[in-house]
């Protein structure tokens, strides 16, 4: 494998460029850098490769089972949920001995237990607004532990060619987005890498938290709710970033209504969250992404061990989304979901929780039960049931990769 080329990245640490600070200007190596391979990838191996987009369930998990084992050994104290399919994120326990043979735990005496979330993704298959993209969707995972969120670290990598108002734009969405959701950027790294077509910006949120939940606690007889709709993260990137695929094919306003997805009905999750959470009890959360609503649904059924009887016809499907969704040939039920918020809770709470939302103008419905396990994750449609499809790669990736 060929030696990392010197990007002459600028580093961020912690804590040293809050909002409204700035970075130095990252630069691209030379042509003659000698470090760079010209000879093709390192990772053109024999083999198959792997699909675009998440890893298969089957293929994750083999992958984090080391690391699930660590999290749960004497080594790891304070990890309160650790790496798990189908898990929006981590919760650590703050209160863990300040010294590694047991002293006094952190925080002052009498304090109420104090939990902080880690959650990190990346924004891969847009380009436009990735900073406060990717501030949203970090947001949304922390939420979803039942933090608020708080900090957040972003490395950003540019492709060669970009320039400082380029780096500048991305930060000031960044700055932009953390307002919304009450964060501050507190580090990072940015670099300009060579072979990228388009920027690339990872994101990490951290956020505090008395009451931890996650996509693991729900149970047998609990209401599953979903608010606004299937496809709304997808339905935006379609339209961005397939535009001229449209053209002639769905009519311009119905394009521009889809493109705005991402404010309206909009991907964050953070303001049904908070309400959800006063309302009643709340066994899980998730936020489906990559999969779709059909994805979330199979990952909280299997973070929490059991099953779901889904009424395919409750789910609500904007029809910008379908229309989008019939020009690719694809279901909108494994299109990119952030927006759609999956809610597991007691059917007496559940009402209330719809109530609620609709009150503050966010639609929300019951789309079916959470089962035992053994009935598996199925849907029910014109009377007939079928296992629910999981999709192997998010629909996203048969229109753009």
């Amino acid at each position: 494998m060929s030696k990392r080329p010197d990007t002459r990245s600028s580093k961020q640490s912690s804590g040293s460029h809050a909002r409204g600070s700035s970075q130095a200007e990252a630069s691209s190596p030379s042509d003659s850098d000698p470090t760079r391979n010209t000879e093709g990838s390192a990772w053109e191996r024999p083999g198959k490769p792997l699909d675009p987009g998440k890893l298969s369930p089957d293929i994750l998990e083999r992958l984090l089972a080391p690391a699930e084992e660590a999290a749960h050994g004497s080594l790891s104290p304070g990890i309160i949920v650790g790496p798990g399919m189908g898990l929006d994120g981590a919760v650590l326990d703050l209160r863990i001995p300040v010294d590694p043979e047991g002293g006094e735990e952190g925080g002052e005496e009498g304090a109420p237990p104090s939990f902080l979330v880690a959650a990190s993704d990346p924004i891969t298959f847009a380009a436009e607004e990735i900073g406060w993209y990717a501030v949203h969707v970090n947001a949304n995972d922390v939420v979803c532990m039942g933090a608020l969120p708080r900090w957040f670290v972003a490395t950003i990598l540019l492709p060669e060619g970009a320039r400082e108002e380029d780096a500048a734009g991305v930060f000031q969405e960044i700055h932009r987005g953390c307002r919304q959701v009450g964060a501050t950027l507190v580090g990072g790294h940015t670099e300009v890498t060579p072979g990228l077509h388009r920027p690339i910006l990872v994101g990490t949120m951290l956020g505090v938290t008395n009451r931890w939940i996650s996509a693991a606690g729900a149970r047998p007889g609990d209401t599953l709710l979903l608010t606004k709709g299937a496809g709304i993260e997808g339905t935006s990137i379609l339209a961005r970033e397939a535009r001229d695929r449209l053209a002639g094919k769905v009519e311009d306003h119905v394009v521009d209504r889809a493109r705005d997805f991402l404010h309206d009905p909009g991907i964050s999750v953070v303001p049904e969250a908070g309400i959800l959470r006063e309302v009643g009890t709340v066994h899980a959360f998730h936020d489906p992404t990559e999969g779709g609503v059909a994805g979330g649904i199979h990952e909280l059924c299997q973070a929490s061990g059991t099953g779901a009887r889904i009424r395919l016809e409750a789910i609500p499907v904007f029809q910008e989304t379908r229309k989008l969704a019939a020009v690719f040939d694809i279901d909108p039920m494994g299109l990119m979901g952030s927006g759609a918020l999956l809610v597991a809770a007691p059917p007496e709470d559940a009402r209330a929780m719809v109530e609620a939302l609709r009150s503050e103008s966010i639609p929300a419905v019951p789309i079916g039960t959470v089962e035992e396990e053994e009935v598996g994750v199925v849907a029910v449609e014109n009377g007939e049931e079928q296992p629910l499809r999981r999709f192997v790669s998010d629909e996203l990736t048969r229109v753009l990769s």
